[in-house]
Formats: structure tokens, C-alpha cells, sequence
């Protein structure tokens, strides 16, 4: 506001002093005007005396109509001699003042070596005079008006200007305190918002912030309500990746309690049969202590072969995660699925396999090998959560730039408790589809990750009846039918 009423004042001043000096020039050359036009009225005046007689009091005698403070003074032979009119011609009116010789010494001293000059005379003030020559006698006649009249016109005006910019800046003042109050309130409900959001503890448990800008202090049609209404998105944001942090957080520790309770059962499996077997080696001897440690043995090498693909299915998920574990080439994803199915197939006979593949190889680019494990996952994972006798179809088809696989079931269906966690690590839908393996519950966790690694996307839709999980991955320009496959 300071800076704001400072600028303002620097251009009334300039303002100020432009009209003065514009002002005072106008009047100025008014005055000249006046000047010039008694000059030559008392010049022609001049003419008419002879060189040795007329003073300038007989000269002013015949002047029509002289203003009020019109100065004469005239030089010729007879000397030099001024008057002065101290009032308009008038019955009443004293008549013109003589010039003494000072006054005289002085108007000399001021118009030396010029036509005109504005001079200060003792007593009289500020004159602006001009001097001119009577071409026929010679004679030098001095014709002069005082400047009070324009001094007190521009006094006047710095007064009534000074007056009204004074008056005018208590008005501005007051004005932009008051618009800068009320504009800046927005801007007061965003700090007090904000300070209210810092002193909340963000830093552990689940938060969520709830404070936000009012409504009407969040109007975004104006600079500071956009400021409220852009605070007010923030803490969204905010308060939705609190949320999600939080749920990263929960699934993480589900997910190192699953990991745990995966490996526990692994190695206490192992642990057990390991004392068992030295156990029956330090009592027994012969045929039976060979037979109940072999026995020990091929539990120690299932529980070990278990537990090592849970540890290998680990870190894949994290080389994935990482993007460093798909090595890329040309796919034909028919011949893929069309393997896919067959090695299915004979892990669960009591199942309905079908297969629906385009006539033509379906080319694109990507990670044979992972591809292959994305097929056989979905098969396993239908194969696995539903009964016999289920129809389950595996679909290959092209979809505009995307190669689109499905898997399709006529099983019961995934329980909706659990479908927005079924691509989670560790998932379990153990409530809606029997589970029937010792899986890790890794298997989709791995197919999300494979195909989001290709640029891809799966979904799932599912109700009793129908099920189906869709794969898209695109099919680069840059892949064709001739190009040599890169494996299976």
C-alpha cells in the first residue's frame, strides 16, 4: 500500500508541476500580449511630441483606457521620466505615481541588452516590461504590467492542487486499505488453513485432512480465490496419497506377514524332517533308518523346491519392479497360446479347454518367455479356483493396435470383497473359489507385472457363470510375420 500511495503521489507532483509550468507560461504570454499592445499604443503616442518636450506623465495622460498597475517610462531629450497607475482613471483616482530614480536605475539595469525581462522593483514588485523605439523621434519608451496577478493565480493553483492531492491520497489510502483487506481475506483462509493442515501429524497411522478453504473464500474467478480453490486441490491430492501411503503401508505388512507365513511352513518342514533323519540315524540302524531318512530326505528336497520358487517368484516381482528382467523379440502370440492350453490341459482333465486363435500368426514385441508364463498363470489360476467339469476358453485376437488374450470360465466367480486386491501380492479368494493347491498367491501379481512390463494393461470381469481376464498388449508397427520368433 505504501509503494501503491507513493507512485501516486510522484505523478499528482509531476502532474502538478506540468500544469504550473503550462499555467504559468499561458499567463505569461497573455501578459506579453497586454505589453506588446500598450507598446505600440504608447510608441505611436510618442510620435506625436517632439523630440525635446513630452514626459512620460504627459504621454500617459493621453493613453485610453490604462490598466491598473501599468508602468511607463520614456526616454528622450528632455531626460528620463516613469509613471506608474496605481488605479483605473477614475474621478476619484489620484492620477498616475512618479518613478523615482531608483526605481528608474533599476528597470534600466534589468532591460540592458534586451527587449524584454522580468524585474523586481523596490516597492512595486515583480514587472514584466518591454522597451521599444519611436522610429521618428527616437525616443525610448519602457511599457510594463505586474506579475502579481499571475503569481497569485499559480499560488491559487499549487494551493487548491496541493489541498486536493492531500485529500485525495487520505481517499486513496483508505480506499486501498480497505480493497486490500477485503481482497486479501481469501488469501487469510488459505494461511489459516494451512497452519491448521502443518499441525497435523502426517508422519505415521492413517490421517486424513479435512480441513479446507471455505467455499466462498475458494472462488477461483479471481486471483486470491484461485489461490484458495488450487490449496483446496492440493489437500486432495494430498489426502488421497495419504491414503494410498497408508494402504501401501497395511499391504505391505500383509504382505511380509504372508511372505513369513509362506516360509515358515517350508522350513519348519525342513527342520523337522531334518532332526527326524538324524534322529533315526543315531537309533536305528539298517533297512528301516534308510527307509524313514530317505523318506525325511524327499520331504526336505519338496519343502526346499517350495520354498525356492516362493523366493524365485519374490524377485522376479522385484526385477520387474525394476524393469530389468524382460529381454524383448518377436512373438507369435497364436503359437503361444496354442502351447499355452496344451501344457494345461493335461493337469486338469476333468476340465473343458477350448482355444480360439486368429488363422494368421499374431506378431508382436516382448518377452517370449514371460509371455508364455503370463498364458500358463490365467490357465493355472482358472484350472485351480473352479470345479470340475468347468469350460474354460482361451481367446487370442487383434483389437485395433492391440493383441488382446482372454481367459474366459464358467466357474462361480470372484467374491467382489476381494477383486480390487486380486492382482495384489500375497492375494488370496479363498471365500468365493476353492482353493486347491499350495500356491503362493503370487501368480497374478507376476501376470500384472509382466504385462504392464510390455506396455500392456489386464482387467478382469466377473460374475457367477462368467468370468474373464483380458490381457492388451500393443502390437508394434515395427513387428511383422517375417521376422524370426525369438522362442517359445
Amino acid at each position: 500500500m505504501t509503494a501503491v500511495i507513493g507512485f501516486v503521489s510522484l505523478i499528482l507532483v509531476i502532474v502538478s508541476i506540468i500544469t504550473s509550468a503550462i499555467l504559468g507560461r499561458t499567463l505569461e504570454g497573455q501578459l506579453d500580449q497586454k505589453i506588446e499592445q500598450y507598446a505600440g499604443q504608447l510608441t505611436y503616442l510618442v510620435n506625436k511630441f517632439p523630440a525635446n518636450i513630452g514626459t512620460a506623465a504627459d504621454i500617459f495622460t493621453t493613453t485610453t483606457s490604462p490598466e491598473s498597475g501599468l508602468l511607463v517610462a520614456v526616454s528622450n531629450q528632455v531626460g528620463t521620466s516613469g509613471v506608474i497607475l496605481d488605479s483605473p482613471r477614475e474621478a476619484t483616482s489620484t492620477g498616475p505615481a512618479v518613478l523615482s530614480s531608483l526605481q528608474l536605475d533599476q528597470i534600466r539595469e534589468g532591460l540592458e541588452g534586451g527587449t524584454s525581462a522580468t524585474v523586481t522593483i523596490d516597492g512595486l514588485g515583480s514587472y514584466r516590461l518591454v522597451v521599444a523605439t519611436a522610429p521618428q523621434t527616437g525616443a525610448t519608451v519602457v511599457t510594463g504590467l505586474p506579475r502579481d496577478e499571475i503569481q497569485n493565480q499559480l499560488t491559487t493553483l499549487l494551493t487548491v492542487i496541493v489541498l486536493a492531492t492531500l485529500g485525495g491520497l487520505i481517499l486513496l489510502a483508505l480506499t486501498t486499505a480497505i480493497t486490500i483487506r477485503v481482497s486479501l481475506r481469501p488469501l487469510r483462509a488459505v494461511a489459516a488453513t494451512a497452519t491448521r493442515v502443518a499441525n497435523q501429524q502426517l508422519d505415521r497411522g492413517q490421517v486424513e485432512i479435512t480441513e479446507r478453504v471455505p467455499a466462498y473464500e475458494a472462488d477461483p474467478r479471481t486471483e486470491t480465490g484461485l489461490v484458495g480453490a488450487s490449496l483446496n486441490k492440493l489437500l486432495d491430492h494430498v489426502n488421497l496419497s495419504l491414503a494410498a501411503r497408508q494402504k501401501n503401508e497395511e499391504r505391505m505388512r500383509r504382505f511380509v506377514a504372508d511372505a513369513s507365513h509362506e516360509l515358515r511352513t517350508p522350513l519348519a518342514s525342513i527342520r523337522g524332517y531334518s532332526e527326524l533323519s538324524l534322529k533315526a540315524l543315531s537309533q536305528q540302524q539298517g533297512p528301516a533308518a534308510i527307509e524313514g531318512t530317505t523318506t525325511s530326505l524327499e520331504r526336505i528336497q519338496a519343502q526346499s523346491l517350495r520354498m525356492s520358487r516362493l523366493v524365485e517368484d519374490l524377485l522376479l516381482l522385484a526385477r520387474l519392479d525394476e524393469g530389468r528382467e524382460l529381454v524383448h523379440g518377436t512373438v507369435d502370440l497364436t503359437q503361444l497360446a496354442l502351447e499355452g492350453l496344451s501344457d494345461a490341459r493335461p493337469t486338469a482333465p476333468e476340465h473343458h479347454w477350448n482355444i480360439e486363435v486368429p488363422d494368421e500368426p499374431l506378431m508382436i514385441i516382448g518377452d517370449a518367455g514371460r509371455l508364455h508364463q503370463v498364458v500358463a498363470n490365467l490357465l493355472a489360476n482358472a484350472r485351480t479356483h473352479t470345479p470340475a467339469g468347468t469350460h474354460i476358453t482361451l481367446r487370442v485376437d487383434r483389437e485395433g493396435d492391440d493383441a488382446v488374450l482372454r481367459v474366459h470360465d464358467d466357474g462361480p466367480g470372484i467374491d467382489p470383497s476381494v477383486r480390487d486386491e486380486l492382482f495384489a501380492r500375497f492375494a488370496r479368494a479363498d471365500t468365493s473359489r476353492a482353493r486347491q493347491t499350495g500356491g503362493t498367491g503370487l501368480g497374478l501379481a507376476i501376470v500384472k507385472a509382466i504385462v504392464e512390463g510390455h506396455g500392456g494393461r489386464i482387467t478382469v470381469d466377473s460374475k457367477p457363470g462368467d468370468t474373464t481376464f483380458t490381457v492388451r498388449i500393443p502390437v508394434h508397427q515395427e513387428s511383422s510375420v517375417e521376422d524370426q520368433p525369438s522362442g517359445r
